[in-house]
């Protein structure tokens, strides 16, 4: 039997999740959204008594780069996006990535006129020419380190 295709919305769904359950694991509260409008959660960080807002953006896999090169993690976002942070999430490692918005935007390689920007690195592994980002490249936006930042008042 073939391995049934995993559903757009369960894979966004399990990223919220994930992103929740790394937040609390360093007790930050935070509450899921019941619309869609550019904000799927809100953390509530301790000793600041301040809410902040983040978008979750979630992918199963990597893919390939053009649909045919090497292997690629990414996200597509819009710049207008209302939430602080964007969260970057590998569903199938239990993986996560969060960036303030204006570093997301700094960093995303794509940026056409629309403002759905797309942030991507390629796999460690993959083969390719030049100096592109790669995931060890991301190390410090792992949201374990981030979350630390954070509280220790540098995030």
């Amino acid at each position: 039997m073939a391995e049934a295709k995993v559903r757009t919305q369960i894979i966004g769904a399990a990223g919220e999740v994930l992103v929740q359950y790394k937040l609390l694991k360093h007790s930050i509260d935070s509450a899921r959204m019941t619309t869609d409008d550019g904000i799927d959660l809100v953390m509530y960080l301790p000793g600041t008594r301040r809410a902040s807002t983040i978008q979750v953006k979630a992918q199963w896999d990597a893919r390939p780069a053009g649909g045919k090169g090497a292997l690629t993690r990414g996200w597509t976002f819009d710049e207008k996006c209302p939430a602080e942070w964007l969260a970057c999430v590998d569903v199938s490692r239990d993986l996560a990535w969060m960036f303030r918005l204006e570093k997301a935007c700094e960093l995303a390689q794509e940026k056409p006129a629309s403002g759905k920007r797309k942030l991507y690195w390629y796999t460690d592994g993959a083969e390719v020419k030049g100096n592109p980002l790669r995931e060890a490249n991301m190390a410090d936006y792992r949201i374990e380190s981030v979350i630390t930042q954070i509280l220790d008042g540098r995030g």
